[in-house]
């Protein structure tokens, strides 16, 4: 795609996600443009196009009366026009549609977790290199300047060697019928918001995990409503992860070191908000940086497109969601148990 100063993006579901915060990034963005939008319901399709019209082109400018909609997702995969789909579907559906895309020679911008297993991580990764497609997992959290800072002070060494991480992510559901709390879609606490603590813990240890524990209560429906686990990595350091959809909404990150600590508030989804990242290195006075509001998600979709676009390097691969993924199966598995130790299999 060299040449391209655009990317041509189509929207796979008219989920809540999509709607509300990734579409309307693509549309501001800088270097994508929103083409297209698909639902198995044609009728849908076309609210979403008409909600996103009334909402973004009074502020954005952007003309979006030739939005395409189409009432079948392959209809939309099959579009010669669309160069990129972001694909928001419920998480069992997420390997069959990428590669269906991968297959048809478009780039997947796919919500997480990428898929319901690492093996079918892999297997979107393979389709996705024997395409020449970029194929990326959408932790938007991961472009905020404030991740992006703590990171590197983690890599520079600011806080000595990690010794502990505690993330959690919780939140309450009380509708029966959220897709959240559906088995067979890949509901459940873990996979839905449990996948970022994992996610951050395994990006600032910067090695895999090699053992998991975890304590779950399950709902009704057979999910995971609740789950408390621990990571154990090579070196000594150790995570906590807590996650929950019957929970008041928490968004914590603490890192501890040798040499320091960092704490992030609000940590995973920070969109709109002026934040702030905190440092305790002794025998410095605390320091705290703050971060004016921005969006993570266009941030997101601008690296993505450029990957996309100009073959930039993505910033993680689906081969980095496979040992997430093979981190989450092993925290389900000692849950089962009861929480006995269980080694994460390498991804």
């Amino acid at each position: 795609m060299a040449g391209m100063e655009r990317l041509r993006w189509g929207v796979l579901s008219t989920a809540r996600i999509g709607r509300k915060a990734v579409a309307p990034a693509i549309v501001r963005s800088s270097n994508g443009t929103l083409l297209a939008i698909a639902s198995r319901d044609a009728e849908r399709a076309g609210e979403m196009a008409a909600d996103l019209r009334q909402d973004l082109e009074p502020t954005v400018g952007t003309d979006l009366r030739s939005l395409r909609t189409f009432g079948s997702y392959q209809a939309l995969i099959d579009d010669p026009e669309v160069d990129a789909l972001y694909v928001p579907l419920p998480n069992a559906q997420h390997a069959e549609w990428t590669v269906r895309a991968a297959e048809a020679g478009k780039h997947v911008l796919c919500e997480k977790p990428l898929a319901m297993t690492a093996a079918e991580c892999r297997t979107m990764h393979d389709a996705a290199s024997a395409h020449g497609v970029v194929l990326m997992e959408a932790f938007m959290y991961r472009f905020h300047p404030r991740v992006e800072r703590l990171i590197s002070a983690v890599r520079a060494g600011e806080l000595g060697q990690l010794r502990f991480v505690q993330a959690s992510f919780t939140f309450t559901v009380t509708d029966p019928a959220n897709i959240r709390l559906n088995l067979e879609l890949g509901g459940g606490a873990l996979m839905d918001v449990g996948c970022y603590a994992v996610n951050a813990a395994r990006t600032l240890m910067g090695v895999e995990a090699g053992e998991a524990q975890a304590r779950a209560r399950w709902s009704k429906s057979g999910v995971d409503e609740q789950l408390m686990g621990t990571l154990r990595f090579e070196g000594g350091g150790v995570a906590q992860i807590a996650c929950s959809l019957a929970a008041a909404r928490s968004e914590d990150l603490l890192v501890v070191g040798e040499k320091g600590v960092a704490r992030v508030r609000h940590a995973f989804v920070p969109t709109g908000q002026t934040v702030a990242l905190e440092f305790q290195r002794p025998p410095a006075p605390p320091e705290v940086i703050a971060f004016e509001p921005v969006d993570s998600y266009q941030r997101m979709v601008e690296h993505f497109a450029a990957c996309a676009l100009q073959g930039e390097t993505p910033r993680y691969d689906a081969l980095e969601a496979a040992a997430n993924m093979a981190a989450i199966e092993a925290l389900y598995a000692s849950a089962r148990a009861g929480g006995a130790a269980v080694d994460v299999a390498p991804a």
